[in-house]
């Protein structure tokens, strides 16, 4: 990184590009800017060197598929991951600007919504980190999930458009555009020996890919992040429909395909909307391997060597036709025989799973799959059918155990059974996770794949859960015990010979409750409550749902609320319960909850 004046002449050139003004005359949205377009400039120079290195040195590459990637704001982790933060503070402060101030001008990109988008956003930050090729494959939603607001006490919903001013992180990257392909009919017929199949009377739409860097700590390697975003392949006007006033009907197509990407989990209590998250699952899984395999080709390596370069990781289900999808490229595109296909397809592929509720492991109705994924519904009924054959050589007689751990059963297509028989690794996301998947939710599976099962504990990236939300206890911490643990948490294990230090103690009570005054001053002005700092906070942040611990804490609030009204003159300690929570906006028990 260049040192302190180059920095500054720099921002200040890049406040003349974008701006074209004077730094004084610019707004704080085009100063933003101006410093987001440097230090983005910054990351494809790293980006660059990262890529040399590794392709001389053919690293195996990691693929990471995940409906969400809860990433956050940027500008600040980056600062961090550079470790200039400090100098960029300083250097605004000169020019009279505050870098707090300017990083508020950041949109939080409406990629996610809860845990499961910001494992995804940790993972790529620690993989970076640690200098592990990798790929986040994702959608780049128009529109996020939904701005809430509450109103009388009840939630109403707003459309999140995030992207409304751009997204200064993102560079599109047209000449990588895939297409994507639904419906139609699949075509049969020998070939030199072998089956061929062939779709025909599909419909077409175009999966542009946009990158964002992820940069690791140190700014020694940056991985990439590709959101995929649906259009029309070619762009179509009907023009008699125009001319005659039917304007929506003149843009169908168009409008049609860009639906795919336009908002982040569409409700799917109508068929139209089962439609539309499942042609989402397909578009970035059919996208994401595309661009994968050119990759892979890159190295001229017999396909068998796919699963010593590649890594497919799938978070959750929602990209479990991973499975299906790669033995197609590798059937139909590549010409493999199913053995080959499916012996690289269970080394390369992972899976973790995130609940342990059998109502919420994704299930699609057969005649929806059939329809909208006819070649890859034929792949699933032979991968059923090899399954079931088999199950009932190594429980014969023992139909019941068939029919519940088939692919296909009862109408539907049962993604985790998919995702567990397709791949080598299945995992949950805390060790009792875990434990209830073997004995319980999964254990028939773990039964005939123990080696299948393993754990990897949920974590947290603590350079934004530490070094950027709680700067002052991360000041006072490495004050105490040095910058080491920024990059490995294992020497925050120092500070436990502080335990007994009555000063050390003292002062993180003052540091916690410093933040506990800023809070009760962001809530005084942004919901117009006056609470004491000095009370307990009982906080709850995360998505609202029946089965999640709201619900719990909101009716422990109304027993001590009840109490208190029996008993005015009960002794207890003064509590502040804080939610910060969206409820889906079809869940009506969820929203009644708030």
């Amino acid at each position: 990184m260049p040192g302190r004046e180059e920095f500054k002449r720099e921002y200040l050139e890049s406040i003349a590009e974008t701006c074209s003004k004077p730094f004084a005359e610019c707004s704080r949205m085009e100063r933003y800017t101006a410093l987001a377009a440097m230090i983005r400039e910054c990351c494809s120079g790293v980006r660059a060197e990262t890529l040399r290195r590794r392709a001389a040195a053919g690293e195996k590459i990691v693929y990471y598929f995940s409906m969400e990637f809860l990433v956050g704001r940027l500008l600040e982790n980056y600062l961090i991951q550079l470790g200039i933060r400090d100098m960029t503070a300083d250097i605004l402060a000169e020019l009279g600007e505050d870098l707090d101030a300017l990083l508020e001008c950041e949109r939080d990109p409406g990629l996610g919504n809860g845990g499961l988008g910001r494992l995804a956003a940790c993972y790529l930050d620690s993989l970076a980190a640690e200098d592990v090729p990798c790929v986040g494959m994702g959608l780049r939603y128009r529109y996020g999930l939904f701005r809430q607001r509450i109103r009388s006490g009840c939630q109403t919903e707003e459309p999140d458009d995030w992207l409304s001013d751009g997204y200064p992180w993102e560079t599109a990257v047209p000449s990588e555009a895939v297409e994507v392909r639904f419906g139609g009919t699949v075509d049969r017929r020998e070939e030199n020996g072998r089956m061929v199949y062939e779709l025909r009377d599909y419909r077409s739409v175009l999966a542009t890919p946009y990158d964002v860097p992820i940069l690791g700590y140190g700014a020694h390697a940056v991985n990439n992040l590709r959101l995929w975003r649906a259009g029309p392949v070619h762009k179509q006007l009907d023009l008699d429909a125009f001319n005659a006033g039917d304007y929506s009907r003149a843009q169908k197509a168009n409008n049609d395909a860009e639906a795919i990407t336009c908002l982040l989990y569409p409700d799917d209590n109508t068929p139209a909307g089962q439609q539309l998250r499942l042609q989402q699952e397909y578009f970035f899984v059919c996208a994401g391997l595309q661009s994968m395999l050119r990759t892979f080709r890159a190295t001229h390596l017999s396909w068998d060597k796919l699963p010593e370069r590649v890594a497919i990781h799938t978070n959750d289900t929602h990209p479990a036709l991973c499975v299906p999808e790669l033995m197609r490229l590798l059937m139909d595109g590549e010409g493999l025989s199913w053995e080959e296909a499916w012996d690289i397809t269970c080394r390369t592929i992972s899976y973790t799973n995130h609940t342990v509720m059998p109502e919420a492991l994704e299930k699609w109705p057969v005649s929806l799959m059939r329809s909208l994924l006819p070649r890859q519904f034929q792949i699933i009924e032979e991968i059923d059918r090899r399954f079931r054959t088999e199950l009932g050589a190594r429980f014969p007689g023992n139909q019941q155990r068939v029919e519940e751990m088939a692919v296909i059963a009862g109408g539907k297509v049962r993604m985790a059974h998919l995702a567990i028989v397709g791949g080598y690794s299945v995992n949950g996301v805390a060790w009792l996770h875990t434990e209830i998947l073997k004995n319980k939710e999964l254990k028939n599976f773990y039964e005939i794949y123990p080696e299948k099962f393993n754990n990897k504990t949920n974590g947290i990236t603590h350079r934004r859960w530490l070094i950027s939300a709680n700067p002052a206890l991360a000041g006072f911490i490495t004050e105490k015990i040095g910058n080491g643990c920024v990059s490995d948490t294992n020497q925050l294990e120092q500070l436990l010979s502080f335990a007994d230090d009555e000063a050390v103690c003292a002062r993180l009570a003052e540091i916690k409750h410093g933040n506990k005054v800023r809070l009760a001053d962001y809530i005084r002005e942004t919901c117009g409550v006056n609470v004491d700092a000095n009370a307990i906070f009982n906080v709850q942040i995360k998505r609202l749902h029946a089965y999640k611990r709201q619900l719990l804490s909101i009716l422990y609030a109304i027993v001590l609320y009840n109490e208190l009204k029996q008993n005015p003159m009960l002794d207890i300690p003064s509590k502040v319960f804080i939610y910060g929570a969206k409820a889906y906006p079809s869940y009506r028990l969820a929203k009644a909850t708030i």
